[in-house]
């Protein structure tokens, strides 16, 4: 397997990463010590990650009416300091 040393991976990383994702994987020395391997990933086909579908759960569960608003007052006492005791 190719070695590289460290300046060169730097210099040439894009056309490196190039070369490894075709199939030629290649090491990173540093001071000739092997440190690590750069190859292709099994599935390269760039797919998309999965998007997020809004209102997966639509019809599924209830959210209250005052859903916004509840325990208010002890969230506003939990930041003013007041709901520690003191």
């Amino acid at each position: 397997m190719r070695q590289v040393n460290m300046h060169e991976a730097k210099t040439h990383l894009s056309r490196l990463v190039e070369q490894a994702a075709a199939g030629e994987p290649f090491v990173i020395c540093k001071a000739g010590r092997p440190m690590v391997r750069v190859t292709a990933l099994e599935d390269s086909s760039h797919a998309a990650p999965e998007r997020r579908r809004l209102g997966l759960l639509q019809g599924q569960c209830d959210v209250p009416d005052d859903f916004d608003h509840i325990a208010a007052g002890e969230i506003a006492d939990l930041f003013e300091g007041s709901g520690l005791g003191g």
